[in-house]
């Protein structure tokens, strides 16, 4: 029988690891910017989208990573 060895060497490694570390960051901050404009609605503006008080505070006071 053939010993058949196939083996991949790439100049990157990393490089997924990289990229989704990035899409995780780049979704932290965006999660924590929505949450800090959420927490600085007028009531109007609430009211406008159709949600509640509660429901603002809720969302706004989850940290970053949590979807």
């Amino acid at each position: 029988m053939a010993d058949i060895s196939l083996h991949f060497t790439s100049k990157a490694p990393l490089a997924g690891t990289y990229t989704a570390l990035r899409q995780i960051f780049s979704t932290w901050g965006r999660r924590a910017r929505e949450r800090r404009e959420l927490a600085h609605l007028d009531s109007r503006t609430i009211h406008d989208l159709g949600l509640s008080t509660s429901e603002i505070q809720f969302e706004a006071s989850k940290p970053f990573w949590r979807s």
